[in-house]
């Protein structure tokens, strides 16, 4: 598990990083495959001389379909517009290209929180380009337990109506946004409980509050659901008394409501 940095507050989250590792991991990818054809060239030409373009064909399909990948991924997340298949596209650069992005970042020194910030900013992207509109029943904001005053007496994880909007934290101004439009809300002390709340609730857009860590994990354990994610900052540390742009959050909510 990574430790958290001290006295962090979060940057605003740039698409173009995923974006450019995206594209250094697409050549890499290709070069192992023209790899995987050449080295064995001369050995597949005993069992059969024709063998070697049969293969080679092979791999040139699986480099061009991932150049032409990464280029619709590149296209999608710059117009803004659903171009092809953007519900698989999120499921190849959640469950196969952030590991590997995520690997070639730690071999060039970029810190894995910076390409996680990148890859949620990616993330949103790609669910803004679908234009879906969901109705504001089927929307679930989710916050981290950490939004609330560490040495609040009323504790909110088992109802956010609990909260009596003293202003003292963001839950106050949150609870009002939630109120205000009509939107479920729910505070989750950790992944298991942020888990089970989508499951009982089954909405069909989430929007999830929480630190880069959290939220990357998130949106992959949730996929095919599409989570927006916004990231809170963290004036005191990790995990206590952190905060969170309301603003950012109304917005995510304008951008999916008929």
């Amino acid at each position: 598990m990574d430790s958290p940095v001290p006295n962090k507050t979060t940057a605003v989250p740039r698409k173009r990083l995923f974006v450019a590792l995206m594209g250094v991991t697409c050549l890499l990818i290709v070069g192992i495959i023209y790899l995987g054809w050449w080295i064995p060239t001369k050995g597949l030409t005993n069992i059969h001389p024709d063998l070697p373009s049969y293969v080679g064909f092979v791999f040139a399909v699986l480099s061009g379909l991932a150049i032409l990948g990464t280029f619709l991924l590149i296209l999608t997340t710059a117009l803004g517009k659903d171009i092809f298949l953007t519900r698989f596209m999120r499921l190849v650069v959640i469950k196969f290209l952030l590991p590997a992005i995520e690997l070639l970042g730690r071999c060039l020194g970029i810190p894995k929180d910076t390409i996680r910030q990148s890859f949620v900013a990616m993330n949103n992207s790609l669910v803004a380009s679908q234009k879906l509109a969901v109705l504001p029943d089927r929307i679930l904001i989710l916050l981290p337990h950490c939004l609330q005053l560490f040495d609040c007496d009323i504790k909110v994880t088992g109802g956010i109506n609990k909260c009596v909007r003293c202003g003292r934290c963001d839950i106050k101004g949150l609870a009002e946004l939630a109120e205000r439009y009509h939107i479920d809300i729910s505070v989750a002390t950790g992944g298991t409980l942020a888990r089970k709340v989508i499951v009982e609730k089954r909405p069909k857009l989430v929007i999830a509050v929480a630190c880069e860590r959290d939220l990357t994990s998130g949106i992959k354990d949730c996929y095919p659901l599409p989570v927006i994610g916004v990231l809170n900052d963290r004036p005191n540390g990790p995990c206590i008394n952190t905060v969170v742009d309301t603003a950012k959050i109304e917005q995510a909510l304008l951008s999916v409501l008929p």
